[in-house]
């Protein structure tokens, strides 16, 4: 048993040896695009934090997981709207989110020469999140019930910056675009929830839309492959 932990453990370090691997921080703001509060695409009304991974597999593109979580309030109030603003409502949710897909670099991003790198970057692929499927009742309170889960799509643009050998920051802002309508619990329709609300409001044919965005502070490991993408 001895012998096989010692051969998968230099099994992996072999690997890990043979690419560039990025893990790092996540931290910034979130908030929602939906049927209450404000329609501004970037708006943080409340914190996120997450942990990024990246398997930078070539110098135009890198392999990206990370997990994100954060809260937002939608407040009529602050909308430029004056049907909301006379409406009132406000509300609150959590959201934590699992995602993997493609970063993409507009530019040739050598992790492995010496120098500065720069480059904007593109990710998108396939986000699930957890959230408060909450609902509104006769009294237009906002009412909180269950966790449910979605998933979206996720649409981020940002540019990263190589500080020195070991530490690259960057910037991001990202929507992801999802397939519920009831992120802001404006729409409980056809849920054991329906009979005790006020019924859905605002737009029932958009589905809603949450945004992270913030700053990643990554530490790289691994070296150099030979005879790879790199060269």
């Amino acid at each position: 048993m001895r012998i096989l932990c010692s051969a998968l453990f230099l099994l992996l370090f072999n690997a890990l040896q043979g690419q560039t691997y990025e893990l790092g921080l996540f931290g910034g703001g979130a908030n929602n695009i939906g049927d209450i509060g404000r329609m501004t695409y970037v708006a943080p009304s409340g914190p996120a934090f997450g942990a990024v991974f990246k398997w930078n597999r070539s110098k135009r593109y890198a392999w990206r997981a990370h997990m994100m979580y954060g809260t937002f309030t939608a407040d009529d109030q602050k909308s430029d709207l004056p049907s909301r603003q006379q409406r009132g409502l406000r509300m609150e949710n959590r959201i934590l989110e699992f995602s993997g897909g493609l970063e993409f670099n507009f530019v040739e991003y050598n992790l492995h020469q010496l120098g500065t790198a720069f480059t904007p970057y593109l990710y998108t692929g396939v986000t699930y999140f957890r959230y408060d499927f909450d609902y509104f009742d006769a009294g237009f309170q906002q009412q909180t019930n269950q966790r449910d889960g979605a998933f979206a799509i996720p649409m981020v643009a940002g540019a990263k910056y190589r500080l020195n050998q070991f530490l690259i920051l960057g910037a991001e802002v990202g929507a992801r675009y999802t397939f519920t309508d009831n992120l802001d619990a404006s729409n409980p329709e056809g849920t054991n929830y329906e009979p005790f609300s006020d019924g859905p409001f605002g737009n029932v044919f958009s589905d809603d839309w949450y945004v992270f965005s913030g700053v990643t502070l990554t530490f790289t490991f691994g070296r150099k492959p030979c005879c790879d993408a790199f060269e």
